[in-house]
Formats: C-alpha cells, sequence, structure tokens
C-alpha cells in the first residue's frame, strides 16, 4: 500500500480476531474526498467510512481522561488492530471488548471492524 500513499484521505487496514486462536480476517478501507475507493474490503465499506469520518479524529488520537469510568463488563475475545493512515496522520489503534469504555469505542467503529453497528463483529 505505500505506493498509494497520498493517494487516500483514508488508507486503514483492518485486522479482527473473533477470539485469542481464532483466523485472523484482515480488511481494507479506502477513501478520498469522502467517497469509498476502490479495493476496500469491509462488508460495507460506506458505513465504515462514515464512522471514520464522523468519529476517526476522536477514536484514534483520543485525548486522554484520567477522569474516565469504566464499566467493569466483559463483551467478548475479539480484538480488531487498526493501522494505517487518516487524513495524513498515522493510525495504530487496537480495539477490544474488555470494558465497557472498549466496548463503547467498538460498537461506534463497529462498521469499520468488520461488523456492523452494535454487532460483536461477527462476519
Amino acid at each position: 500500500m505505500t505506493s498509494n500513499k497520498g493517494k487516500y484521505d483514508v488508507e486503514l487496514t483492518i485486522t479482527l480476531t473473533e477470539a485469542p486462536g481464532a483466523v485472523e480476517h484482515e480488511f481494507v478501507l479506502l477513501g478520498s474526498g469522502g467517497e469509498v475507493s476502490q479495493g476496500s474490503t469491509l462488508p460495507d465499506p460506506r458505513a465504515a467510512l462514515a464512522a471514520v469520518e464522523q468519529f476517526g479524529e476522536e477514536i484514534f488520537f483520543p485525548i486522554p481522561r484520567p477522569d474516565r469510568i469504566c464499566t467493569q463488563q466483559y463483551g467478548g475475545p475479539q480484538v480488531a488492530v487498526v493501522t494505517g493512515r487518516f487524513r495524513g496522520r498515522e493510525v495504530s489503534s487496537r480495539f477490544s471488548r474488555t470494558d465497557g469504555c472498549e466496548i463503547a469505542r467498538w460498537r461506534t467503529m463497529a462498521a469499520l471492524l468488520g461488523g456492523v453497528a452494535g454487532s460483536t463483529g461477527n462476519i
């Protein structure tokens, strides 16, 4: 993908693992000017791009909040790693479902993580 550097506003690779030891699923999201570009492999790339455009800054580059309290609940073993570029900035984010805050992040970006809003990310 390095040959396309700068060609896209959004150039992300998502690696989703449903459970420890499970087969990894890899997806790509490419977008430019708010439109999905050819080569995107997510089940719903338009919804994924919409989520990234709306919440990407906040999700990928969060401002630390030491006062944040997260409920102690377990949402499942799924893990997704998102790498690439978003509006010229390097992205390297890990998503899981280990507590209430992480579950909320997952739901916000579910379409990007290979699922649909509110899902566990199951394919």
